[in-house]
């Protein structure tokens, strides 16, 4: 059994400007899986970067409300709401909020540095 408290995992600014702590990943944690989770932060009034993913995410709103961008559409997202976004589309989120934006990121297969491509 693994088990984490978000605390614990590592903060690290991804290549599009989110704030992500990685709760389970194949290749740091003694796991079967091919996907990653990531619990995210995005800070008020603030965008991520437009980018694109090799692999496919799911998105989890936990806090706040917003705009996501995919592939030239938006839509309205807050609390509680759920986006997949396949492999290779252009991306980005907005946060229209006065406090930060949690979300948790489930990629597969799992995220890499290298899958990222930042387009600005």
């Amino acid at each position: 059994m693994i088990a984490r408290r978000l605390q614990e995992c590592e903060e690290f600014l991804a290549g599009d400007h989110t704030h992500l702590r990685e709760l389970l990943h194949p290749a740091r944690a003694s796991v079967k899986v091919g996907y990653s989770l990531a619990h995210g932060t995005l800070a008020p009034r603030a965008h991520s970067k437009r980018h694109r993913l090799s692999s496919s995410e799911v998105y989890y709103f936990l806090a706040g409300r917003g705009i996501f961008h995919l592939d030239g559409q938006a839509t309205s997202i807050e609390a509680g709401m759920v986006v997949y976004v396949p492999p290779d589309l252009e991306q980005w989120v907005e946060n229209l909020d006065d406090s930060a934006m949690e979300f948790l990121c489930l990629v597969d297969p799992a995220w890499k540095p290298e899958d990222e491509h930042i387009l600005e």
